[in-house]
């Protein structure tokens, strides 16, 4: 139910310690600490269970002091130790942030902002993302370091440049633009359809000549939003391409070593294509953080991984970065819980990862990431968190033969970064419809019901599925309605929110009424948008309370399920549904939230057949792995109360035997091997 692994999908067990064994590392920084630590920090990396670590992320200007002055020896006294202590390296191309010397000699490597400003050096990731400058230093770096480290023995994985697009996402300047020009020749046949696909026609924006195209930079009104989607596509092209000039290079040089780059699948990052740029790695990695402003952080957790194994199409994945504690980026930033540092990785090897990462090893004693946490903090050993790293390392240990086993699920949860994209730009009928909030809201209902769900592209096979959700789906091309549509006929049930299937693939409004591509398919059409103001509420006549969405529905082959209860849309139609060719298709016109959405959701996962693997309590994460070593059954409490689950087999948090009841402390979690009657 999961489609095919990505192309390039080969072994990388020796960044794990083996086949069967969950990975355990971290970022290392060695450059910021004197030599004489670098044989003790190898001594506790292996007292702490480490099977890898992230080498050169951010060393460009020691591996190159000056253009074509490579520097490459102390990086392999350190790969030497580490090799010798029996530690993995994920080697970097150093190409992350670019060298002082760079900026200086070529300025217009700087990117550029909407108002036509260009960056300042002196942070991190200040290139332009088309620079043919850069792109030349940065793929001469690699294959130094291809050529210097590729028969290493401790080399296991490549690692390219680090959170692609994390700050410089967009550029605007000149360069970008005659890049652009290219990249739209290459994608529409010629300018007539450029033209119609773009709209031009509205605000005398027709183009003679594909040279008058410019960036859409800052206007005195909204930018044309198919030029604005069409901008955000081209530039997670470039940045793909940036990826793809140094990743061939390492392929070319040392063919056998795989090959990634760190995602960052949390919430509030969305600026690259992920789904383009999976296909492109030899495994998926990713970088995730808790955001302290989350209204459920942990849920959003658990999104980002279903939506990391998604792209990796089911396959085991890497958490390249996450952290022991704090983090320094947002305005406050609270340390972990006891206990939430485990919580949390456990959370992660749930959802599919093989291999658990942190930021960093030892938390740096200068620079703006000094206050972020790390394995060993600025106290040292004699710390709780130290206490909770060596923990986690006895746990890892202890799962031994979790790796490669996967998890299945029943249930597919759509995502399309550029239906976001479209989306969340301005002059919608309410800035209050954001995308992601419904998917990761009906999302975290699921998880409190103990049912898991693959967070998957439209394009992919939903065939097999129990249950398809499209949530805000507002960009919709044919290839993805066909998809919806071959699965609900193979007898998957459909569950549709608001504001889907809206629009087409250029942002151009799909006519004859909304839901637009999937109105057949749900029987049902609306009329007009009745968007909520801030704080307005609708009630619906089954008792629950809608928000932020309204609409004037129109039943034609489905029947109502609640209906509004007062207001202008008194007896209309807010949730409806569709019984044909062995499938319910369901509308939710409305945005339900708490005990109102879990009773919505309970009513559609049972009509589908999908049920939790075991019984728990409301707010038990419950998720199983399988594969040749057998079953294990994840636990997470996200209530503050002890639970008792029904398990048989070895609890491996505690290294405890149970016998038909587990306690789960409130905020505790467990991983069950489970007995073979007991396996699924």
């Amino acid at each position: 139910m999961t489609g095919e692994p990505p192309a390039r999908q080969r072994d990388w067990s020796a960044l794990r310690g083996g086949r069967t064994r969950i990975g355990l590392g971290c970022d290392y920084n060695p450059e910021q600490w004197p030599r004489e630590l670098w044989p003790q920090d190898v001594d506790l990396m292996r007292q702490a269970g480490l099977t890898f670590v992230t080498l050169g992320v951010f060393s460009w200007s020691l591996l190159e002091p000056e253009p074509g002055r490579f520097d490459l020896d102390w990086l392999g006294e350190v790969m030497d130790l580490l090799h010798a202590g029996g530690i993995a390296v994920d080697l970097a191309t150093g190409t992350a942030s670019p060298p002082p010397w760079l900026s200086h000699r070529h300025p217009e490597t700087l990117p550029v902002d909407r108002d036509g400003r260009r960056a300042w050096p002196g942070g991190r990731q200040a290139w332009c993302l088309s620079s043919p400058v850069f792109r030349d230093r940065a793929v001469a770096l690699a294959e130094a370091m291809a050529t210097r480290f590729g028969d290493h023995p401790a080399l296991a994985l490549w690692h390219v440049g680090n959170e692609y697009g994390c700050h410089n996402a967009a550029c605007y300047c000149d360069t970008c633009a005659e890049s652009f020009r290219h990249w739209l020749a290459g994608a529409y046949p010629d300018l007539e359809a450029l033209n119609a696909a773009w709209g031009t026609a509205f605000w005398s924006q027709r183009y003679g000549d594909l040279a008058q195209v410019l960036p859409p930079r800052r206007a005195l009104t909204p930018s044309n939003p198919s030029q604005v989607l069409d901008y955000a596509r081209f530039c997670s092209d470039a940045l793909l391409g940036q990826f793809l000039a140094e990743r061939d290079v390492l392929r070319r040089v040392c063919p056998d070593v795989p090959v990634t780059t760190n995602f960052m699948t949390l919430n509030h990052f969305r600026d690259l294509d992920y789904h383009r740029w999976a296909s492109e790695q030899d495994v998926v990695s990713t970088d995730h953080y808790l955001v302290a402003t989350q209204v459920d952080a942990e849920a959003e957790l658990a999104f980002s991984g279903d939506l990391t194994r998604g792209l990796a199409r089911g396959e085991p994945w890497v958490l390249m970065e996450h952290s022991t504690s704090a983090v320094n980026w947002q305005p406050v930033n609270p340390a972990k819980q006891p206990g939430q540092m485990l919580r949390n990785a456990v959370s992660h090897l749930a959802h599919g990862a093989d291999a658990l990462g942190f930021f960093q090893w030892r938390a740096s004693q200068a620079g703006t990431e000094k206050y972020h946490s790390a394995l060993l903090p600025h106290a040292g050993t004699d710390t709780r968190i130290w206490r909770d790293v060596m923990r986690l390392g006895s746990l890892v240990e202890r799962l031994d033969g979790l790796a490669g086993t996967r998890v299945s699920a029943e249930v597919a949860i759509l995502w399309d970064y550029a239906a976001g994209w479209a989306l969340n730009q301005p002059s919608q009928p309410s800035e209050l419809v954001r995308y992601g909030d419904e998917a990761q809201a009906l999302h975290a209902a699921l998880l409190r019901h103990g049912i898991a769900a693959d967070v998957v592209h439209p394009h992919q096979d939903l065939t097999g599925y129990r249950l398809v959700i499209a949530a805000t789906l507002y960009a919709c091309d044919d290839r993805a309605v066909r998809g919806i549509s071959d699965a609900v006929r193979a007898g998957s049930d459909l569950l549709v929110t608001y504001y889907s299937g809206i629009v087409d693939e250029h942002d151009r409004v799909r006519l004859g009424g909304y839901p637009g591509a999937l109105r057949d398919l749900l029987g049902i059409r609306v009329e007009e948008f009745w968007p909520l103001l801030p704080g307005e509420r609708v009630l619906l006549d089954d008792g629950a309370t809608g928000g932020i969405w309204s609409e004037d529905l129109r039943l034609e082959q489905a029947a109502a399920v609640a209906r509004y209860a007062h207001g202008p849309l008194a007896g209309v139609p807010a949730t409806t549904r569709r019984d044909a060719d062995g499938a319910t298709r369901w509308y939710l016109a409305t945005s339900l939230r708490g005990e109102d959405l879990d009773r919505f959701v309970s009513m559609v996962i049972a009509q589908a057949g999908v049920e939790a693997p075991v019984d728990a309590a409301h707010g038990v994460e419950r998720v199983v792995r399988t594969g040749e070593s057998g079953s294990y059954l994840f636990l997470i409490n996200h209530t503050d109360r002890p639970v008792q689950v029904a398990a048989h087999g070895v609890e491996l948090v505690s290294a405890h035997r149970v016998d038909g009841t587990l306690t789960l402390a409130g905020g505790g979690c467990a991983v069950v091997r489970q007995s073979s009657n007991e396996s699924s």
